[in-house]
């Protein structure tokens, strides 16, 4: 139970500074508004040390299902507690973006595109390519298990390990994520996919729910695949 409470306060975290970056860039008459993608990437990888930072002692801060399943495929986390892990990330991404919306209650009234309001919660593709994005997901995702797995294997000063897999995060956003907003995490996407679908926001359209799926498969085989790529090298 400790674990679960980890990670759904972990990814809650996660997705209220994630999420908040994305609605602050991105919504009318916010002082952070046209912020850009550098203000997305930067925020997003510093919402992941933060999130790391606080329950990475409680749970490991996996704060993502393709990092749970990756590192149970490695042989680094019993399988037997992957779905408790996942149930807290899933609630958390939920919880975290309902908080976003009361974050920004008033500027979603002024922000008249719903694509606009969707993707302060969600991923969407830059170019509408199935296979295209699929592939987008898997490289960015393999690219997050590998590199933490081989992070993993250095050592650091103490406190340090969570700066670096922020850093890590931020360069998979600015040098991958322009393609299809980078998920590279299930619940990151999901539950403030479903937030969206069930919150009164105002002028909202659809939740896109056609292209959800990328964002659940993409990582979750990148993550696997970034964990045998591992196996096979170290």
């Amino acid at each position: 139970m400790t674990s679960f409470i980890g990670e759904l306060l972990g990814t809650a975290i996660l997705i209220i500074l994630g999420c908040g970056v994305n609605a602050g860039g991105a919504l009318n008459k916010t002082f952070s508004q046209g912020g850009g993608w550098l203000m997305g990437a930067i925020g997003g990888g510093l919402a992941v040390m933060v999130a790391i930072y606080c329950v990475g002692e409680i749970s490991g801060a996996h704060i993502n299902p393709a990092v749970t399943i990756g590192l149970a495929i490695a042989g680094e986390f019993d399988w037997a507690e992957v779905p408790a892990y996942i149930a807290g990330q899933m609630i958390g991404a939920f919880i975290g973006a309902t908080i976003v919306f009361f974050q920004y209650l008033p500027h979603w009234k002024e922000t008249e595109d719903p694509a606009t309001k969707l993707g302060v919660f969600s991923t969407s593709s830059a170019v509408n390519s199935t296979p295209g994005n699929l592939i987008s997901e898997v490289i960015g995702t393999t690219v997050l298990l590998l590199c933490l797995l081989a992070i993993g294997a250095n050592s650091f000063a103490d406190g340090l390990n969570p700066l670096i897999v922020g850093m890590l995060v931020t360069s998979i956003g600015i040098s991958l994520g322009g393609t299809t907003g980078y998920a590279i995490n299930p619940a990151r996407d999901l539950g403030p996919r479903i937030a969206h679908a069930v919150l009164p926001i105002a002028g909202k359209g659809n939740s896109n729910w056609r292209y959800a799926w990328i964002p659940i498969i993409g990582p979750i085989t990148g993550g696997a695949l970034g964990a045998f790529i591992y196996i096979l090298l170290w």
